[in-house]
């Protein structure tokens, strides 16, 4: 009895277990389905927040702008510049999702010894997630094709290293040709967004041109050429045209095309095409929608992206061209300027007063030694009847011409004519008449001697005023001659 007591308990247990079990399904149902339907919606927003591990691989020479360009782009106004590897970032905002998130910014030193720390910012696994961004200097133009091979090399070096999968990076090359291909001008469409291609042109692509995506890397390239502001500077003091400034946007533009790359002309200190730069390096990596289209009217504000150029439309440049031509080649037409030594002017000190005194006695020393005594001037001592003269008479007469203090006019038209007369006479030759004696009485010529000989008389007269005065100063004069020799 007890047996059967307990199983008819048990029994009457488990069918009022049963009963209670069929009661509460349904509220359980409802509280399975609410946790479920929660679930759901946060995987489904889950999948479609903005993905993370984005990557931009900055690379250029020292000095062309790096730092401050990604910097402007995070919004800093302030920053640091490191060595080595930089890491900054930059904040990227959807407000369809209201989502947001960073994208990393890796800074390459400009010294090819750090091009080993590539592998820290891109490793195997994040190859497909970055974007290489290449930094050309617009104040120093001569070096912008050969920095751009250069590290595009390095770039180039570095994949190789990586050793990705063939498939995965036949993958990446195949999905950037399509990308390139498939390019359609913004604004196109009736609402501004790109014409959607029908599935008919999506089917057949344009293949590309002979120069075209040569170099494939297999991630986005994108070439910016900073200090853009610099190109008046360029203008006035190295003599750059308008030509010289299509030409290097020529040759860059062909660069960008072998590697399937953008161009971008940016300037942090005038603020140009950086919101240009932001948008379309998001666009590339996230898929946001990017409706600005190509410029290439402004030369200092050119924006072409990748798809757009190719080299019927870079043979517009050359159009223009009077003293280049377009298959120049780039180092010959860009020449680096010399450079412009600056002279300091050398600071010239006064030596000491007694340094300069013993120069100068070692000078004087090695002078050859001077005769004593006083230089002899026959010249200065004609006029003052000098007794050394041989002939007295001429000496006397020549005293006599000079003019002296006090002395007549008629005095000295006297000695005047005496001194002319006296050198005529002297000039007749030993066998003329005139010739031994000093009187002018002895000139030949019909009528003329008593004419002479009275003039004579007359001036012999006038003057023998002066000769009593005269013949004093002259005996003075003679007489200190005599004691200075």
């Amino acid at each position: 009895m007890a047996t059967s007591g307990r199983s008819a308990l048990l029994s009457s247990t488990s069918t009022g277990s049963k009963s209670t079990l069929e009661n509460s399904n349904p509220e359980e149902d409802d509280g399975q389905d609410l946790w479920s339907t929660i679930l759901s919606e946060v995987s489904t927003h889950s999948r479609s927040k903005l993905p993370s591990g984005k990557n931009v691989l900055v690379m250029g020479e020292v000095g062309s702008g790096k730092t401050a360009m990604v910097a402007k782009l995070q919004g800093v106004e302030e920053f640091m510049k490191g060595r080595g590897l930089e890491y900054l970032y930059f904040s990227v905002h959807d407000d369809d999702i209201d989502d947001q998130t960073r994208c990393n910014a890796w800074v390459l030193d400009g010294d090819l010894y750090h091009k080993g720390l590539q592998g820290v910012a891109v490793p195997v696994d994040s190859i497909s997630n970055t974007l290489l961004l290449i930094t050309v200097d617009m104040s120093r133009p001569w070096n912008a094709l050969d920095s751009l091979q250069k590290w595009a090399a390095v770039a180039r070096e570095h994949i190789d290293k990586l050793r990705v999968a063939p498939e995965t990076l036949r993958e990446l090359e195949h999905r950037l040709v399509k990308q390139f291909q498939e390019y359609t001008e913004p604004g196109s469409g009736d609402d501004g967004n790109p014409q959607r291609r029908s599935d008919e042109e999506e089917s057949v692509l344009l293949p590309l041109g002979d120069n075209t995506l040569t170099h494939n890397l297999g991630i986005p390239v994108v070439v910016v050429c900073t200090k853009c502001d610099a190109i008046s500077t360029l203008e006035k003091e190295h003599d750059y045209r308008d030509e010289h400034l299509d030409l290097i946007q020529s040759h860059i533009r062909r660069f960008c095309l072998q590697y399937g790359a953008s161009l971008v002309y940016t300037s942090v200190k005038e603020m140009k095409n950086l919101d240009i730069l932001y948008k379309y390096l998001v666009h590339r990596l996230y898929g946001f929608p990017f409706h600005c289209p190509a410029q290439v009217v402004e030369r200092d504000a050119v924006f072409i992206p990748s798809g757009w150029d190719n080299e019927k439309k870079i043979a517009i440049l050359h159009e223009n061209f009077q003293t280049v031509k377009g298959d120049d080649i780039f180092e010959e037409v860009i020449v680096k300027p010399p450079v412009r030594k600056i002279v300091h002017e050398k600071e010239i000190q006064a030596e000491d007063d007694q340094v300069f005194l013993v120069k100068l006695q070692s000078l004087l020393a090695k002078q050859p030694a001077v005769t004593a005594g006083r230089p002899v001037d026959t010249t200065s001592r004609a006029p003052t009847g000098s007794p050394r003269t041989s002939n007295r008479s001429a000496a006397a007469n020549v005293a006599n011409a000079m003019p002296q203090s006090g002395q007549t006019s008629e005095g000295v038209l006297a000695n005047f004519f005496n001194s002319l007369l006296t050198k005529k006479a002297g000039t007749g030759g030993p066998g003329t008449p005139g010739g031994g004696n000093n009187t002018p009485g002895t000139v030949r010529k019909s009528g003329s001697k008593l004419g002479l000989s009275d003039v004579q008389a007359e001036l012999d007269r006038i003057s023998s005023r002066e000769t009593d005065s005269d013949l004093p100063n002259a005996n003075d004069a003679a007489a200190t001659d005599g004691q200075d020799t």
